[in-house]
């Protein structure tokens, strides 16, 4: 799609819909080991980067090339977001982000020697945005080919 508002406007979304759903699969991207289901922590005033907190064992703790998968709780958006894992190391960053629920997978809480921030730095993403239209619908129910115009939006854009 080369349409820039469209992008920006299906990039705009993703970032709403990650910031209440969360959850999220991620993986370094020189690794030969899974990706993994992590918390996301979406600061609705940083659309560049979104944290993780998690243990100093964590697959993901040697941080470098990754990519993180989204899919929406209501199925209708889907990323694949490229990027870079980093340790975070402001301890305010970490500080703003604790809570009752990330307390709760650490048993020394917020001064657990295990504990480790990450932040995932975002390069690009590869977005599809389902959103049938009336007629895409009905060909979906009569097993009819579906044009991509009428299954919804796509776009490839950096973040």
């Amino acid at each position: 799609m080369s349409d820039k508002k469209s992008a920006d406007e299906i990039r705009k979304h993703m970032w709403k819909k990650l910031a209440s759903d969360r959850f999220v699969m991620a993986g370094l991207t020189g690794s030969s080991e899974h990706s993994e289901p992590m918390t996301a922590i979406v600061d609705k005033d940083a659309d560049s980067e979104f944290w993780f907190y998690t243990s100093k064992t964590n697959r993901l703790a040697p941080g470098g090339p990754a990519m993180v998968q989204y899919v929406s709780e209501d199925h209708k958006l889907f990323a694949c977001i490229k990027g870079r894992i980093v340790e975070e190391t402001d301890e305010a960053v970490k500080d703003k982000y604790w809570s009752n629920m990330v307390e709760a997978w650490f048993e020394g809480g917020r001064n657990d020697p295990s504990l480790m921030m990450l932040r995932f730095e975002l390069d690009d993403a590869e977005i599809w945005e389902g959103d049938q239209t009336i007629s895409g619908y009905f060909k979906m129910l009569t097993g009819k080919t579906i044009q991509p115009e009428e299954a919804g939006r796509h776009v490839e854009t950096a973040l």
